[in-house]
């Protein structure tokens, strides 16, 4: 029986997937042919989730959750679909999968392919962005899937990732918000009000970050809806 194992940086994401709360960084198996694991941010919490997952039997891996865009073309709620995945290497992903996925999707689903490369560190500006996908032909940039695909790729199994824009290439949300950030991607409501006070995060940003973060977990929720079998079954309903 195949297994597919999800790997989720913050809970926002595995949201998309089930309504149930999950426990931090382990795995959890939501069906038969479905495990996922909520890991965090960054490349190394990814990359243990991975070899977890795949210790504990998983037949494939995937990446799943949100991404900056490179590509001034792209806009919060595009779904990136990447042919290849790059952070030191460039990794592969399984067409054919990826294929099954886009054939699943309804039309409004604007769907991009090329290059998502992982970034081990927030890229800040717009200027900063063109560089690094001036490096690696990239259209889309996140923190895990690189890591992911590495882990699938020396294990020999399936690897795809599935990636929504949040911020586009000429926004870029301060370093510092993300000290009020617990590692699953919830907020620290209180140190958030100190950096506001503080003045050291503009409300305005925050507001321009809400809308695109809804915008993209739209389009993950579309995903789950419509082309859930290559998750590995039916979900739940979300509630």
């Amino acid at each position: 029986m195949s297994l597919v194992g999800i790997v989720t940086a913050m809970r926002a994401e595995a949201k998309c997937i089930t309504p149930r709360r999950l426990p931090f960084n382990e795995m959890v198996r939501l069906r038969e042919g479905t495990a996922i694991w909520v890991c965090g941010i960054g490349s190394e919490a990814a990359r243990q989730a991975a070899a977890g997952l795949r210790d504990r039997g998983v037949s494939s891996l995937m990446s799943f959750g949100v991404a900056g865009a490179l590509d001034e073309t792209l806009r919060p709620g595009d779904l990136v679909l990447p042919e290849r995945v790059y952070t030191e290497y460039s990794h592969p992903v399984a067409l054919e999968w990826r294929s099954r996925i886009i054939q699943h999707l309804p039309k409004h689903v604007k769907v991009a392919g090329g290059t998502l490369a992982t970034s081990q560190q927030i890229l800040t500006s717009r200027d900063e962005k063109q560089r690094f996908s001036a490096k690696n032909g990239a259209c889309a940039v996140d923190m895990e899937s690189g890591a992911i695909a590495e882990i699938a790729v020396n294990a020999g199994i399936p690897f795809v990732a599935v990636r929504a824009i949040t911020d586009p290439l000429e926004f870029s949300p301060p370093p510092i918000l993300m000290s009020a950030v617990y590692p699953d991607g919830s907020v620290n409501m209180l140190h958030l009000l100190e950096l506001i006070l503080r003045r050291s995060v503009n409300v305005g940003t925050l507001l321009r970050l809400a809308p695109s973060m809804r915008a993209a977990c739209a389009t993950l929720l579309s995903v789950v809806k419509h082309a859930d079998i290559e998750l590995g079954g039916t979900f739940l309903p979300q509630y």
